[in-house]
């Protein structure tokens, strides 16, 4: 079965965005953009909130921008056939390889699960993520933790006060201080 992962992101005090709606201190570095680029290589589809959506739009079209380098033109080259599913309640149309959600996450992320198809189901957004948290749906978190605390706004976790037990499966530390964490949940088996 495909797994369901959610990689974003997050300051060390646990926000996706500051409280002004402010993500500049997530621009990556070269070796931190570069592992991004090998995650995207094992995505067969991405699920996406509206603002995540908007904010990558510029990615469609980037491709024509001569001042891109060779890992920004790469990057491109793997998003934009990439398939993504769009969940809004105010978008009407989306653009490129997407398509709006005709339901909530679990409805999709189970008729994604069932079709045929392969790599991970990403899911990008903390409204969103939160959703398919909620229903038991996420089988990784992958927090790429930059060394910054911005003091409140949208929490990468959501504060549903359900207990869900993680496994460490793998970590690293860049350069930059950024620090990857990838946690699996702890199913019970009955």
């Amino acid at each position: 079965m495909r797994s369901v992962t959610y990689s974003m992101n997050v300051s060390l005090d646990g926000y996706i965005v500051g409280p002004d709606g402010e993500f500049a201190w997530t621009e990556p570095d070269p070796e931190v953009f570069r592992w991004w680029i090998d995650e995207i290589r094992d995505v067969g589809v991405h699920l996406l909130g509206r603002r995540l959506y908007e904010t990558m739009l510029y990615w469609e079209t980037a491709d024509r921008d001569a001042s891109l380098d060779d890992s920004e033109l790469e990057w491109a080259a793997l998003w934009n056939p990439l398939p993504k599913v769009v969940f809004s309640t105010t978008l009407s149309e989306v653009r490129g390889h997407a398509r709006l959600a005709s339901g909530g996450p679990a409805e999709e992320i189970e008729r994604l699960r069932a079709e045929p198809g392969e790599g991970d189901i990403a899911i990008g957004g903390a409204t969103l993520a939160a959703e398919a948290a909620a229903s038991g749906l996420i089988d990784e978190y992958r927090a790429m933790v930059y060394p910054v605390l911005v003091g409140g706004g949208i929490p990468f976790f959501p504060r549903s006060e359900r207990r869900v037990d993680l496994e460490l499966v793998e970590t690293r530390t860049f350069g930059s201080g950024v620090v990857y964490l990838r946690h699996r949940v702890a199913r019970q088996v009955h």
